[in-house]
């Protein structure tokens, strides 16, 4: 690699990679590899947001209408999301870290019958059906016992999500692909989870390969000996550079000075987890500031805002932006790292056109 090459190309690379000409749903999500999945509707979900940059005419709320005609499912990798239903045999059968009680395994075996028998059901089905109660939850409220027992199923792969019915999952006996479990099946299976996650998330600052390797912990656990060798080894067949300090890795096969790299002149508000500022760490070394997600800080602490969407412009990330729709029109608060709005027409003329392109993606007036 040439040694001209500078944080202001991998800037370039790190935007252009990721934001590639709009395709169909199922292309894009291909191409993502993987699409992290959030509740929070602020406009809208961060799938919605993070697809509507790659997706021709997306609309919010597409990918959960179209799901179960796609060949995507809805499972675990470095967190939650959607990926291509063919990454599934890389992580099943997935053995939890945490194996069941006798009792909670009577449970599942009895609840997968009846999810046999009745072919779909919604976790209230469940609920009615066996009367599991109540439990303490994540954050600490109450949730019932029959949806984090679906949960569970879900995760260890005897139940996918079929659909969802207004937000909920509903469920169905699962058939996924079963990987090689074999010593060197399991080791190909491990390099291939480390390739998907450089794929995704390149270019990558070392301490971030390693992080994300860690993350699979969650998709992947029974293969931890496995990812972390593979890890050690693809460090020695990436294209990398030493540049002030930090190790940056990314595909053999891509080169960060491609012309194709070159910033196009436009405004594009992203998801909070959208693959170009998900990495916080390569965020500050390639844009110089600090983005927070706040949606769980409390309010007095926030200092972008509850659900601040970082704001690029060309290549750079310049600020972020509030968005609210509770008038039945999209409503903005603008912030940026160097204090003010840049004094150029052209980029409030951009501004003005993605604002309008969220309003379409929203179905508002």
């Amino acid at each position: 690699m040439p040694a001209t090459l500078t944080v202001d190309d991998l800037r370039r690379y790190a935007v252009a990679r990721t934001l590639f000409t709009p395709t169909t749903l199922a292309r894009a999500i291909q191409k993502l590899g993987f699409v992290q999945a959030d509740p929070i509707r602020a406009p809208a979900r961060a799938q919605d947001l993070t697809l509507r940059h790659r997706v021709k005419g997306y609309l919010a709320g597409d990918l959960e209408r179209r799901y179960a005609r796609l060949p995507v499912e809805e499972d675990c990798f470095v967190n939650y999301g959607f990926l291509p239903r063919e990454h599934l045999a890389l992580m099943h059968p997935r053995v939890a870290a945490h194996p069941w009680k006798p009792t909670t395994k009577r449970q599942a075996n009895e609840v997968l019958a009846f999810v046999r028998e009745r072919g779909q059901v919604h976790p209230r089905e469940v609920d009615e059906h066996f009367a599991h109660g109540r439990v303490t939850n994540y954050w600490g409220g109450s949730s019932s016992a029959s949806t984090k027992l679906l949960d569970g199923m879900h995760y260890r792969g005897l139940l996918r999500v079929a659909r969802r019915e207004n937000g909920t999952r509903i469920y169905e006996v699962a058939a996924h692909p079963q990987g090689d479990d074999s010593p060197a099946g399991r080791t190909l299976r491990a390099a291939a989870l480390i390739e998907l996650i450089v794929r995704k998330y390149a270019p990558l600052p070392a301490s971030s390969l390693v992080y994300l390797t860690r993350l699979l912990g969650y998709g992947a656990p029974h293969l931890k000996t496995q990812t972390q060798a593979a890890m050690r080894l693809a460090r020695e067949h990436l294209a990398s550079l030493q540049l002030d300090g930090t190790t940056w890795y990314w595909p053999a096969d891509e080169n960060p000075r491609a012309a194709r790299h070159a910033p196009a002149e436009e405004v594009r508000l992203l998801a909070p987890f959208d693959p170009i500022v998900w990495d916080r760490r390569r965020f500050e070394l390639l844009w110089g500031w600090t983005y927070k997600f706040e949606a769980y800080t409390p309010a007095a602490q926030r200092k972008l805002g509850y659900y601040a969407l970082p704001l690029l412009w060309r290549d750079q990330v310049i600020g972020w932006a509030n968005l609210s729709t509770g008038t039945g029109t999209l409503t903005r608060e603008l912030g940026f790292a160097s204090g003010r709005a840049p004094r150029d027409t052209l980029f409030r003329r951009e501004l003005d056109a993605d604002l309008a392109r969220l309003a379409t993606f929203l179905a508002l007036d």
